[in-house]
């Protein structure tokens, strides 16, 4: 086992460690490979730290700089392990003006974490996003791909205890 394989069996499993070994060598040495490997890896992984982007720079010769930029650039990309759900509050000027960041807050103080944060059992992710072009639902919370308008406080457990 190569010692990077060590450093990753702190945060995943040899099964998955063995996948994402799978998915370098598939594309190792072909042009444009970095990205495809990088999606595939999030896929098996969930996520991208530090650990596994050596990985990948090492499996691919590529200097760690070059990965990490890409991870960084993209949007898709995640180096922090993501929630089961992500729940997303519009902070737009509209919802805002209907009390959007105290349902932020709420939701702050419920999951004891911050906005980018995700909650110790891995079943939620926390976003602001300051538009979802729901603006006459507002305030609005989107949790995975559905859209909950005219939220309250009050009403956040509610909609929440659907997921798990």
């Amino acid at each position: 086992m190569k010692a990077e394989d060590t450093e990753l069996l702190k945060e995943f499993s040899q099964e998955q460690i063995t996948k994402l070994n799978a998915i370098i060598e598939k594309h190792k040495g072909k042009a444009g490979g970095l990205i495809p490997v990088l999606e595939e890896a999030q896929v098996c992984l969930e996520y991208l730290p530090l650990s596994v982007q050596k990985k990948i720079a090492s499996g691919l010769n590529l200097p760690l700089g070059r990965v990490y930029g890409v991870v960084t650039f993209y949007s898709f990309f995640t180096m922090t392990p993501r929630g089961k759900h992500t729940i997303r509050v519009c902070l737009g000027t509209a919802c805002y003006v209907r009390g959007s960041k105290a349902i932020a807050e709420a939701l702050e103080k419920q999951f004891g974490i911050k906005e980018g944060e995700t909650t110790a059992d891995r079943l939620f992710t926390l976003e602001s996003v300051r538009c979802l072009g729901a603006c006459g639902l507002g305030p609005v919370v989107v949790v995975d791909e559905d859209v909950h308008g005219r939220i309250k406080p009050g009403k956040l457990k509610d909609v929440l205890s659907q997921y798990n």
